[in-house]
């Protein structure tokens, strides 16, 4: 088969643009690394001094490979809740690993931001998890570390369908489907954080 390609013209243009790209390449990847201490090295160092492992430490532990993890909505709450000092990845690490062979979807709270607590945004992510469980009829393990609902924003968290109450109907039909779903307690689980 006849290869099918463009020759690219290395001009100034393209040199140009190929710089800003790798420019905004590297933010990326900054911006990454940031989001993913959670709620930043002073809180990743309290929860260790607790003798606990972060989220991601957990869910590397659990997985056959680590290096093998999808994490997903990683930026999630991106800018969001700055009166409140933000919460990276909205307070919960999720994605798709093996664990003893089979995928599955790994959900885990970050104790580090916000001791784990639940903002709107963290509802709408969990409820993405439980969604591709359903739709890939994958087992959903949750690491359970959270101080439940982050109350300046309660009013927030249970207003419709499509929030945290969902949450409870979509464990219902994960198990109606004979889905396996398994939840570890890793830490303090008040009131809705302990609903899982």
């Amino acid at each position: 088969m006849k290869q099918i390609g463009t020759k690219i013209k290395k001009d100034k243009a393209f040199l140009t643009r190929a710089d800003h790209q790798k420019k905004l390449i590297e933010k990326l990847k900054a911006e990454t690394n940031k989001v993913k201490l959670g709620g930043g090295k002073k809180s990743i160092e309290r929860q260790k001094a607790k003798g606990k492992l972060t989220a991601r430490d957990r869910i590397d532990l659990l997985l056959d490979d680590a290096k093998d993890f999808y994490e997903l909505s990683t930026f999630a709450a991106y800018d969001m809740y700055k009166d409140f000092g933000g919460a990276a990845s909205a307070g919960t690490v999720y994605g798709i690993g093996r664990v003893s062979g089979r995928q599955c979807i790994i959900v885990a709270n970050d104790a580090t931001v916000k001791a784990g607590a639940w903002f709107p945004i963290t509802a709408k992510k969990n409820l993405r998890a439980q969604e591709i469980c359903l739709e890939n009829k994958l087992p959903i393990i949750y690491l359970v570390d959270s101080a439940g609902v982050f109350l300046p924003m309660q009013d927030e968290i249970f207003p419709d369908k499509e929030h945290f109450g969902r949450i409870f109907r979509n464990n219902a039909v994960i198990s109606a489907r004979g889905i396996p779903q398994l939840a570890a307690i890793m830490g303090p689980c008040v009131a809705g954080g302990a609903y899982l």
